[in-house]
């Protein structure tokens, strides 16, 4: 894919301005509505602060939601791919467990790194990087959205990376990050096309995508189990680009581009006359509408981070997949 990297940015604003700019960002109209000018000023998206205080707001919105096994409890604070995960989760967890989660334990971010893009226009948005007490030896990589300066900061992104696949983003002198368009012309794939190139490469293939887990690994798994015994599983691929699922995009030091991006994914079994299909767990049941006889089609939004060179293949690095609906016929 290909970007634009656009005009030229404005010259950069010193401390002293930066404060005047974010002063006047808002200015009181004679009728006394806001006028918000951020979607001229290329500004940071967060302080760091900022953007501190929202991921703390995250995790403890998130550790009541799973101790009680609550969907309202957090849906503030989530959006995108990981509200369509978390919320169906939830869901599971309640119908099996009224009384709340007998297993919760609280959700634990430390070391965290923020990186803040400047950008101008909505949503603003940055990465968090934290070390979760979950995962095994991983970093927990959340992107937090919002559309205007009164609304809350939502989780809309959540992989889970080796710490040696972080990306490393490109910062300016004073710290800030650069946003990526999703039609940039300067990476191997536009960061707007990704999802559509990743759906397409499950199903047929191709050189587009390095070799990994989440590539080649992932379609030799899914071709393995398309055929077996008395069962038949076929698999859907489709892209998800508009509103919080939208891709988004930040410069890598090596010119690059580290992309979040979203997809959905049906798998269906169907089991040949005479034979039953394998008994779902108990999530799955739940999350089930119809009786299961001969098949059943399972419903999963997934969200991965991918490496998206200047040239070359793009390099999947982490994906977090999550059961969001079924059903049985």
């Amino acid at each position: 894919m290909s970007w634009d990297r656009g005009p030229r940015r404005p010259r950069r604003f010193g401390k002293q301005a930066l404060i005047a700019a974010s002063a006047t960002a808002l200015s009181l109209t004679a009728s006394g509505c806001v006028v918000v000018h951020g979607e001229r000023e290329v500004l940071p998206s967060a302080t760091r602060a900022e953007a501190a205080k929202a991921l703390e707001q995250f995790t403890a919105a998130y550790n009541a939601a799973d101790k009680a096994y609550d969907t309202s409890l957090d849906a503030g604070h989530t959006t995108g791919a990981l509200a369509a995960i978390d919320s169906a989760r939830l869901k599971a967890g309640r119908a099996n467990h009224p009384d709340g989660n007998p297993s919760h334990t609280p959700l634990e971010l430390t070391d965290a790194e923020f990186t803040i893009p400047e950008k101008a226009g909505w949503p603003r948005w940055f990465v968090a990087d934290a070390k979760g007490n979950k995962g095994g030896d991983t970093r927990w990589l959340l992107v937090f959205t919002r559309h205007g300066l009164d609304e809350t900061w939502q989780a809309a992104y959540l992989t889970l990376v080796a710490p040696g696949k972080v990306p490393e983003f490109r910062t300016d002198a004073d710290g800030w990050a650069e946003a990526v368009p999703a039609n940039s012309a300067d990476v191997a794939i536009p960061p707007g096309d990704l999802s559509k190139d990743y759906t397409a490469y499950l199903k047929d293939g191709g050189q587009g995508f390095a070799d990994g887990a989440h590539t080649s690994a992932w379609r030799e798994l899914r071709q393995k189990r398309s055929k077996r015994p008395g069962l038949v599983t076929q698999y859907i691929d489709e892209p998800l680009t508009n509103g919080d699922y939208a891709p988004l995009a930040l410069r890598t030091k090596d010119g690059g581009a580290a992309v979040f991006f979203s997809t959905r994914h049906y798998e269906k079994q169907t089991a040949a006359q005479g034979v039953s299909v394998p008994t779902p767990n108990e999530d799955v049941l739940a999350l089930t509408d119809g009786e299961i006889k001969q098949s059943l089609t399972m419903e999963f939004v997934s969200n991965q981070i991918a490496l998206d060179p200047a040239d070359g293949p793009v390099s999947v690095v982490g994906r977090v997949q999550g059961l969001t609906s079924a059903k049985g016929e």
